[in-house]
């Protein structure tokens, strides 16, 4: 029986380390944050490496990552150069258009009137091409950081606006009547009660328009400009230089996954005591 016993007792343990050792791997691997898009990533490489190998794709039209990598990695340098232009258009662009879009929520949410009156204007702004806006910009505004940065702000500003909106109108009318039987002025409401009230929104808003300012900074580089990630995608588009042109795209794609963490980061800290934190511990 003793023998039995003890079996059963290994058996046992041996579950529980088992059952142990799966909790720590899916809370350390399968629930982060960073590992599963990793994983992606070089499955998604992995397979593009295999297509060109297989069918012979000509380099022109579809480089191996390999190359991409190697080129990436050689020319580093240069890469890293034009990103810091681009990351400055696109975060002074997404400064810019969240400034604005919240304080023309503020005023909108307070006021019907208002909201209706603004509102269309900032749907035609919304709904108007970046690529007919961006030409204009440059000619207006010349050459330099500006024009970019006000591409970044329009692609930025609606959906802000949308939200800020959205999110200073959600509160809880118990809340709100109280503050009103304490004599509260509407600043205090609005800084007590809407605001915090709003920050889920406006993250969830910012984690999307951070990288639709990399975007919008990159089309207003299209349209004319000495430096940044657009203008080297163009020119080594117009001389058939793939290798370049994927090698920036990947630049391109690390600034905005990087942008979009750094938000996440600052909502889980802003956010500790609402539960959209929960999805990113």
């Amino acid at each position: 029986m003793s023998i039995v016993n003890e079996q059963e007792k290994a058996a046992l343990d041996v579950k529980v380390r088992k059952r142990r050792f799966a909790k720590r791997f899916k809370r350390k691997y399968v629930r982060s944050a960073y590992w599963p898009p990793l994983a992606a990533f070089v499955g998604l490489f992995i397979i593009w490496e295999l297509c060109t190998m297989i069918f012979n794709i000509n380099p022109i039209t579809l480089p191996a990552p390999t190359a991409v990598i190697q080129e990436f990695i050689s020319s580093f340098s240069f890469y890293i150069s034009h990103a810091w232009i681009t990351l400055q258009e696109a975060v002074l662009g997404f400064l810019l258009g969240m400034s604005v879009a919240i304080v023309m929520g503020v005023l909108m949410a307070h006021s019907s009137v208002l909201e209706r009156t603004l509102l269309p204007i900032a749907v035609l702004a919304n709904v108007t091409p970046i690529m007919a806006v961006a030409p204009l910009f440059i000619l207006w505004f010349g050459f330099g950081t500006l024009p970019k940065v006000l591409v970044a702000s329009i692609i930025t500003f609606f959906p802000m606006l949308v939200n800020s909106i959205m999110g200073l109108r959600s509160i809880d009318e118990n809340h709100y009547q109280y503050m009103r039987s304490l004599h509260a002025s509407k600043l205090e409401i609005l800084i007590k009660l809407r605001f915090p009230n709003s920050l889920p929104y406006l993250f969830s808003a910012a984690k999307t328009c951070v990288s639709l300012s990399v975007m919008g900074a990159v089309v207003g580089e299209w349209s004319g400009a000495t430096g940044g990630l657009g203008n080297v995608i163009m020119m080594a588009g117009n001389y058939m230089q793939t290798n370049r042109m994927f090698a920036a795209i990947i630049m391109l794609a690390i600034m905005g996954i990087t942008l979009t963490n750094i938000v996440r980061y600052i909502e889980r800290k802003v956010l500790h005591w609402h539960f959209s934190a929960d999805n990113w511990n």
